[in-house]
């Protein structure tokens, strides 16, 4: 793959994962940026070590860190083609980019979103709330915006001028949702493919507490609903 590629990892407290993640992205990926949002671990030390650039970003929230690094990859001098996304608790395959990246390249969708198949997940590795959650935002989405996405997952590629041109802005629980409704705004050509899911290492920081899970699900709520009014 000649396009230049760059992985977009935010990662809070995963020092026992962050390097499992960086050693099975593809080498043809340009550049791996890790964004260390306010951990009190070693996550930037280990991601050093394996290679990505580090970034800090003490605001805490998952969209405070995607900013974080479209900033950087904006004030570099080299043409960014395409962006991945992939969180570094190591429950996405990053071995499986390909799969995310080929039909950007060869037949130029805009984004494309890796989709967690319950048949192809590890036992546990969404609980019931999470797919819930899940059903519910992709059907009303489906009902007001004709939408044919069926999950709301990190793991996702993107062509980095249709990114410039979403003017993302959410900084917490509601880049994925948002991204995903600007999509369908825009009437950008998008693609879900299966991809497999694992169990996290550590606890997660949205649906492995009550108060993140609620949150998460009422700012994904939120989001629809504004844009169905629009």
């Amino acid at each position: 793959m000649k396009s230049n590629i760059k992985v977009i990892i935010p990662a809070l407290n995963e020092e026992n994962a962050i390097s499992k993640v960086i050693k099975e992205i593809p080498e043809f990926v340009d550049e791996i940026i890790v964004i260390d949002n306010g951990s009190n671990d070693n996550t930037s030390v280990v991601a050093k070590e394996f290679g990505a650039t580090v970034l800090h970003e003490n605001k805490k929230g998952y969209g405070y860190a995607c900013l974080k690094g479209l900033n950087y990859i904006r004030n570099l001098k080299d043409c960014t083609d395409v962006i991945v996304f992939l969180d570094g608790d190591y429950s996405d395959y990053p071995n499986q980019m390909p799969k995310l990246i080929s039909p950007i390249i060869y037949d130029n969708f805009d984004f494309v979103l890796g989709s967690r198949k319950q048949i192809l997940s590890e036992k546990g590795a969404m609980n019931s709330h999470q797919r819930f959650g899940n059903w519910l935002a992709t059907t009303l989405m489906s009902v007001l915006f004709k939408s044919k996405f069926t999950d709301l997952g990190p793991f996702r590629a993107i062509k980095y001028d249709v990114l410039q041109k979403l003017d993302m802005c959410d900084k917490t629980y509601g880049w994925t949702v948002e991204m995903q409704l600007k999509i369908l705004k825009h009437k950008y050509k998008y693609l879900e493919v299966p991809v497999k899911y694992r169990n996290r290492i550590g606890v997660s920081k949205v649906s492995g507490t009550l108060k993140g899970s609620i949150f998460a699900g009422i700012k994904i709520l939120t989001w629809i609903f504004k844009y169905s009014l629009k």
